[in-house]
């Protein structure tokens, strides 16, 4: 029986995959639910598996774009599975023939090779530059050997010497070549919705500055008991930053809302997109309801999905919906950035590295570990008072974690 596998829908408004690689040779067995392919869609990558064991006939090429319900491969289900082929230890021992000797030939009489002519000389060697070529490249410091002479047998020529332009000490060894290739449908989408946020949205950013000392001195004080007691789950800045942000976005709703033509669609739940990346690249994976979720529960949501990401297992149900972003660029090293809105979303908060720097407390310099925010947004829907508002939300609860994050009691909050 000739099974006829087509692309399944990976999502409802998804209408074509692309072939990105695949994972099987035409011709080979293949075993049921093996991964035979991985395919493109404008949100995810997913990877195909064979829906029966037999004979895979591939009918698409790497790179094709198919339709949804289309058929890229036939799997004989009726063929036998190859038969192991035996290791080198198992294999029979071959007698071998008894080789006929051959009598060698006598060596064939040497040819001489007639003695080759000298070449006469000539006015016009190679690289040489005739007399009014010589004057200009005397004026442009240029050494003959830095030229290719066009005339009779190389000869330079004062075409080749006015045109001639000196190095400039430019390096000419290594490689310089170049190699085209298509982007992934994935990449492609990820283009075409950062140029449309780019020229569709009044995109404007704000900055300002957290003072990191009070987070860190809570982690220090907490992360080993917060291992210990929650199975391994490290105790990081994802879960601080993504309460302060549900908090503000409570008290600046106009920064969880989106435009949608001439109307204004307003939540009250806070669905947090955290940008990680991915071997596919950057991926915008979705914690559910985060305003709920506990100290614990954000870290948990969090490596979940960032393990599925680094796996390749994110689909697109991970990354739909979303009210607000938040982009962590400072993993990386970056010190400040304007990140770009996610769109439909109106807002997105870029966190950035830690840098020690001295700052003035009540009158005094001291030297604390410092971090540069960023909130971009779409000032179509949200105006200064509110961005520049919830800007500073973020910071006073991030300077202040113990009472406005933790109600004072930070043992509570973090479930220990």
């Amino acid at each position: 029986m000739i099974l006829e596998m087509k692309v399944p829908s990976p999502g409802e408004s998804i209408k074509e995959v692309e072939i990105a690689t695949w994972l099987v040779k035409d011709g080979d067995y293949v075993e049921k639910d093996q991964a035979i392919a991985e395919v493109d869609s404008d949100k995810a990558t997913l990877e195909l598996p064979a829906e029966a064991a037999g004979i895979i006939s591939l009918k698409a090429e790497e790179g094709d774009t198919v339709a949804v319900g289309a058929v890229v491969c036939l799997i004989d289900t009726d063929a036998a599975k190859p038969s192991v082929a035996p290791t080198p230890g198992e294999a029979k021992e071959v007698t071998p023939k008894p080789v006929t000797p051959v009598q060698a030939t006598a060596p064939a009489a040497e040819v001489k090779k007639p003695a080759s002519q000298p070449v006469a000389a000539t006015t016009y060697a190679s690289h040489s530059p005739s007399p009014a070529a010589r004057k200009i490249l005397d004026e442009k410091d240029i050494s003959n050997s830095e030229i290719a002479g066009t005339g009779k047998d190389g000869r330079i020529t004062k075409d080749d010497a006015v045109n001639a332009m000196p190095s400039m000490g430019t390096p000419t060894g290594g490689s310089r070549g170049s190699e085209r290739t298509k982007l992934s449908m994935l990449r492609r989408k990820v283009a075409e919705r950062l140029v449309a946020a780019k020229n569709q949205t009044a995109m404007l950013t704000t900055f300002n500055e957290v003072n990191m000392t009070p987070i860190n001195t809570i982690r220090n004080e907490f992360k080993d008991a917060f291992k210990a007691k929650h199975g391994g789950l490290g105790l990081g800045y994802m879960s601080f930053f993504t309460k302060a942000v549900t908090r503000a976005l409570a008290l600046y709703p106009d920064v969880n809302s989106m435009i949608d033509g001439d109307y204004k669609i307003a939540y009250d739940f806070c669905d947090i997109s955290v940008a990680v990346s991915g071997p596919k690249g950057l991926m915008v994976p979705v914690v559910r309801s985060a305003e709920n979720l506990t100290f614990r529960g954000v870290e948990s949501e969090i490596k979940r999905l960032a393990i599925r990401a680094r796996d390749g297992q994110i689909t697109v149900d991970d990354m739909t919906g979303g009210t607000f972003t938040i982009s962590n660029g400072g993993v990386f090293g970056s010190m400040l950035s304007t990140p770009i809105i996610n769109p439909p979303q109106s807002g997105i908060l870029g966190m950035h590295n830690i840098i020690e720097r001295p700052i003035a407390v009540n009158g005094k310099v001291e030297i604390h570990p410092m971090m540069y925010v960023a909130l971009s947004y779409d000032h179509r829907i949200i105006d200064g008072r509110e961005s520049v508002g919830f800007l500073v939300a973020v910071k006073e609860a991030l300077e202040n974690p113990l009472e406005l994050l933790m109600n004072g009691d930070a043992r509570k909050a973090l479930e220990l």
